[in-house]
């Protein structure tokens, strides 16, 4: 049984692009934000300029509530990068509105991980312009 911690300020950070901008000034403002094309209603699964469903190009962003469920994880012991510290616990989270989000586990056991536990999310710098959205068991859920 190993908790599980948010990365300290200066590990790898993602660099945001033209299409991802809008979702790290979200995070950035404690905001979770995911997009949602305005034609079909489909939720891509990264930022796009075209939706992937009905190819319109009328998408726009929605502000999350920060809730949802554990949909998939692993937990590393071996980083990619010797600036991550271990172990740590990349997920898959299947949010409320119907979005998936690639983020990690923090505020917990790794042995309490299970598929479909409630979770929510918390913001945590990474470095001076990048915030990282983590995500952990909601209050009341079986691992808080």
């Amino acid at each position: 049984m190993t908790s599980l911690l948010a990365q300290q300020p200066g590990t790898p950070a993602p660099q945001p692009g033209r299409l991802s901008q809008s979702y790290w000034d979200g995070c950035r403002e404690g905001e979770l934000r995911f997009q949602r094309c305005d034609v079909c209603g489909t939720i891509p699964t990264r930022p796009s300029a075209i939706c992937p469903h009905c190819h319109g190009r009328a998408l726009s962003w929605e502000r999350s509530a920060g809730a949802g469920s554990l949909y998939s994880w692993t937990i590393v012991w071996r980083p990619q990068h010797p600036a991550f510290v271990v172990p740590y616990a990349p997920a898959i989270i299947e949010l409320d509105e119907g979005a998936f989000l690639m983020s990690a586990m923090i505020g917990c056991d790794d042995t309490d991980l299970a598929a479909g536990l409630r979770v929510e999310v918390e913001f945590h710098p990474a470095s001076d312009t990048i915030t990282l959205p983590y995500f952990r068991p909601s209050a009341g859920s079986a691992a808080s």
